[in-house]
C-alpha cells in the first residue's frame, strides 16, 4: 500500500503534467438545464461487476434512461480508478456524505469513469464504497465525449479520460454542474459542494 507521501508526490507529478490542459479547457456542451438522456441517447454504461457477473448477465449494459429517468441522482466523474486524488479524496467525499444525500431524497450516488466495469468493481471494493455508491464504467469514453467532458491525459500516461466533475440530475435534467479546471484539482466537484446545491 502506497504511503501518503508517495501519493502526494504522484499527485504533484500528475498536476504538473496536466496543468497545460487548464488553458485549453472548453465549457462542456452540457450545462445546467441540459437533458443527459437527450445529450447521449445512444450511450449505455456498464455497472461495476465481477467478470463472472458479466458473463451471467450476458454483459448487459444500462441505458441512460434506465439510470436517470424519474430519479434524483448525484453523479460524479473522475479520471480513473486507483489514481491518487480519485482514491484519496473524490470517492471518500461522497462516501462520508451518503446518509446526507439519502436524507435529501437522492435515489443514487453514482461514480463514472473511463474504465471497464471489472476494474471499477475491484476499486469500489478496495475503497469499501460499493455498498454506498454505484460505479459505472464508460469503457470507451463515449459518455464523456457526448457531454464534452473528455480529456486526453496521455501526458500523464493515462490516455483518453474524463475531466473531474459532479452533477445533480433530476429525471435526466441537470440541476447543478461542477467541472474542475484541471483533472488534478479537487475544488468544486466533491461531495460537500454538491450536497449544498441540492
Amino acid at each position: 500500500m502506497a504511503s501518503s507521501s508517495v501519493i502526494l508526490k504522484r499527485t504533484a507529478m500528475m498536476r504538473s503534467m496536466v496543468n497545460g490542459f487548464q488553458a485549453s479547457r472548453a465549457y462542456a456542451s452540457v450545462a445546467v438545464g441540459s437533458d443527459l438522456i437527450s445529450a447521449a441517447p445512444d450511450v449505455s454504461l456498464q455497472k461495476a461487476r465481477s467478470w463472472d457477473d458479466g458473463v451471467s448477465s450476458k454483459f448487459a449494459t444500462s441505458s441512460l434512461k434506465d439510470i436517470f429517468k424519474d430519479k434524483k441522482i448525484v453523479i460524479f466523474g473522475l479520471p480513473g480508478a486507483y489514481t491518487g486524488v480519485c482514491s484519496a479524496q473524490h470517492v471518500p467525499s461522497y462516501k462520508k456524505n451518503i446518509d446526507k444525500f439519502k436524507a435529501k431524497g437522492i435515489d443514487s450516488v453514482i461514480c463514472v469513469a473511463v474504465n471497464d466495469p471489472y476494474v471499477l468493481n475491484g476499486w469500489a471494493e478496495k475503497l469499501q464504497a460499493n455498498e454506498d455508491i454505484e460505479f459505472y464504467g464508460d469503457f470507451d469514453g463515449s459518455f464523456h465525449k457526448k457531454l464534452d467532458l473528455s480529456i486526453d491525459l496521455s501526458a500523464a500516461l493515462l490516455g483518453p479520460r474524463s475531466h473531474r466533475w459532479s452533477a445533480y440530475v433530476v429525471d435526466g435534467k441537470i440541476k447543478a454542474l461542477n467541472v474542475e479546471k484541471a483533472p488534478s484539482e479537487f475544488e468544486v466537484s466533491g461531495g460537500d459542494v454538491i450536497l449544498d446545491q441540492i
